[in-house]
């Protein structure tokens, strides 16, 4: 890890980094994050008597196409040309809950860590946006990068790290 911001410059400048210097190499990165409700509106998910249709497999493709978008949102991300982007979804009712993790996958020169962590945000940010008519108090949580592989600083897995 380094010991300073790489999205400055000398002068405190905010800039893209360069990374055309870098080896092109497979990435990957996973992240998770759930979405906390009341009991019935995760029966609503789950039952698919969500007068919007299946919250869930909407919820994926926006999940995936916020993933693609990620360039257009964060404003010093490089745009890649992503090779993969799968989300799953999965219905926690012991905890009230909708967990979900997003993988992205790129051959490249940089991560795709924030390309992950935006396709959590957005598949969450769309269940909320599917159900906030019967259940406003909804709260997305825990959203995280699990894992990534690929480029010069190597695998880096949270299990690993127990205080990261």
């Amino acid at each position: 890890m380094s010991d300073r911001f790489t999205h400055f410059d000398a002068e405190g400048q905010a800039h893209m980094v360069d990374v055309g210097g870098k080896d092109i190499t497979e990435r990957v990165a996973v992240a998770s994050g759930s979405i906390r409700m009341q009991a019935r509106t995760l029966a609503m998910i789950v039952e698919g008597g969500h007068k919007k249709g299946d919250v869930l497999g909407v919820a994926r493709i926006a999940g995936i196409m916020g993933a693609k978008r990620t360039a257009d949102l964060v404003p010093l991300c490089h745009p890649l040309p992503l090779t993969k982007v799968s989300i799953e979804l999965s219905p926690q009712p012991h905890l009230d809950s909708v967990r979900c993790e997003a993988t992205a996958k790129t051959r490249g020169q940089t991560g795709v860590e924030m390309e992950a962590l935006c396709a959590v945000q957005v598949a969450l940010l769309t269940i909320y946006d599917m159900c906030k008519a019967v259940d406003r108090g909804m709260q997305i949580e825990n959203v995280r990068l699990e894992e990534k592989s690929g480029g010069k600083s190597g695998h880096w897995k949270r299990s690993d790290f127990p205080d990261a």
